[in-house]
């Protein structure tokens, strides 16, 4: 799947042009993310401010599969290159109904995963039982 994911108010708090806070559980997600998913930032920023916020996110353990293009080698012609991103999700905070906690969009992005893991949880006979084979109580 492919990410485009904004970087002012979505990974960190809006600061522009410097680098605001970062967002509770943002790099955790992503960290997480990029291991399954192409992840592209989308964002406004350019220049030093651009090149700022990748190495900002570089030093958090994020590194994009491309930034504000659709693949690395990508050129951006105004007269043949669209600037939309082709991606399969958008994770902006300008989002209808405004950016779910990143938590969250891990879970709506992974829901497969986190049934597997109930699954689990369910099938591991310490997890339901007690030391000596008595059911716990939930």
């Amino acid at each position: 799947m492919r990410i485009a994911v904004d970087f002012d108010g979505t990974i960190v708090e809006h600061a522009y042009p410097e680098i605001g806070k970062t967002r509770l559980f943002a790099f955790e997600t992503l960290r997480m993310l990029q291991k399954k998913h192409q992840l592209i930032l989308w964002t406004y920023r350019t220049g030093k401010e651009l090149n700022d916020a990748i190495e900002f996110c570089r030093k958090n353990g994020v590194e994009f599969y491309a930034v504000n293009r659709n693949y690395p080698e990508e050129v951006y012609e105004e007269e043949t290159t669209s600037r939309k991103i082709d991606a399969d999700v958008y994770i902006d905070d300008k989002n209808i109904g405004g950016l779910p906690e990143w938590g969250e969009i891990w879970h709506i992005l992974n829901p497969d995963e986190e049934m597997a893991k109930k699954e689990q949880e369910l099938m591991n006979p310490k997890k339901r039982f007690g030391f000596f084979g008595k059911k716990k109580k939930n």
